[in-house]
């Protein structure tokens, strides 16, 4: 075990409903791992478990090499050291922004209590909010002073439940940014709970993506979009393009292309996952260029997303430079990209 927090094989059911299969991660101080993965996944039962809002039916939780749950070992919420920022922020109406941060600070004099709650409003950068009252913020405002209250005991452990569900797009991408910012200034072991994929690929050091209450893959997000372990974790991050295969002599023939295989025996069905940023389109040169045509063209900013018809049947979706999605061509050439493209084996 080590400082942080340490979740080991933990399992956990609701009546016959297995929510947790053997669960086992931990967090570093300073670093921040995401739990992502679809509604009912069990990744908000974990973090129920290590705050200490569930009592633990299997396996270990340790924060900074105490053992704070295990089957007949429990120790209460508010002496393990944790922050916890829910969905919905849950802030006392009828206390103002100071008093909601120190409800939890009851132990300190009144002096330390009011120096705790100032430095966690600075933190935050919300200091001139000291007497507001929540129904006078905005979503965003209620979030940092969640996020305050949160913070003011100097927990070893942060858990955030969703904690940008509720806010637009403009908001939450500067509260993201924020909150990234102050969690790694204040060197806390953070989990934070999301089903949006590119908000854990923004926010974590490590993403472990979960499924029917298994770690499907555990990695930074890097190894997990572009080494996924299983078709789960491939098409969890984003659009892809799907073929139905056979490998043949070491090779799998596809509509756009072939695709070298030594790993799996000759006549493995396969499916190939690549992504629309794996294909590759330029101009017909040759008589030998997998051909498509262009449907439609949309702008996503930088980038554009290229709707092609093989000529051969089906059709399939291209992420491609701006610079490069204006082709006005009724045919155009697809080449794939092997660092884009993975295949595995039907199950």
């Amino acid at each position: 075990m080590s400082d942080g927090l340490k979740m080991s094989n933990v399992s956990h059911e609701f009546g016959s409903n297995k929510v947790l299969n053997d669960v086992s991660f931990d967090v570093a101080p300073g670093e921040l791992v995401c739990l992502l993965g679809p509604s009912g996944c069990g990744k908000t039962t974990a973090l129920r478990l290590a705050a200490g809002l569930e009592k633990l039916q299997q396996g270990s939780v340790s924060i900074n090499d105490q053992i704070v749950a295990r089957p007949g070992e429990y120790l209460e919420p508010e002496k393990r050291g944790v922050g916890m920022v829910f969905q919905d922020y849950a802030l006392f109406p009828h206390l103002n922004v100071a008093k909601n941060i120190g409800f939890g600070l009851q132990s300190l004099s009144d002096g330390d209590r009011k120096a705790a709650v100032e430095r966690a409003l600075e933190q935050v950068g919300m200091s001139d909010f000291y007497n507001a009252y929540p129904h006078e913020l905005s979503g965003g405002q209620q979030q940092r002073i969640a996020l305050a209250r949160a913070l003011a005991p100097t927990p070893r452990v942060m858990l955030l439940d969703e904690p940008f569900s509720g806010l637009d797009v403009a908001r939450r991408a500067e509260l993201r940014d924020s909150t990234l910012h102050i969690l790694k200034n204040a060197g806390i072991a953070t989990i934070m709970v999301t089903h949006d994929p590119e908000e854990a690929m923004y926010m974590a050091d490590r993403i472990i993506v979960m499924n029917e209450g298994k770690v499907m893959q555990d990695g930074t997000p890097e190894d997990l979009y572009f080494s996924p372990k299983n078709r789960f974790v491939a098409s969890f991050f984003g659009e892809v393009n799907r073929f139905a295969a056979i490998v043949r002599d070491g090779v799998i023939a596809t509509p756009i292309g072939n695709v070298a295989n030594d790993v799996l025996a000759n006549g493995t069905d396969v499916e190939v996952l690549v992504r629309p940023e794996g294909l590759q389109v330029g101009e017909a040169v040759n008589g030998h260029d997998i051909l498509a045509r262009v449907d439609a063209v949309r702008s996503l900013g930088e980038i554009s997303l290229m709707h092609l018809s093989l000529h051969a049947g089906g059709h399939v979706h291209a992420r491609v430079p701006r610079r490069l999605s204006s082709v006005n061509q009724s045919s155009v050439a697809i080449t794939l990209d092997p660092d884009m493209t993975f295949v595995f084996p039907m199950t």
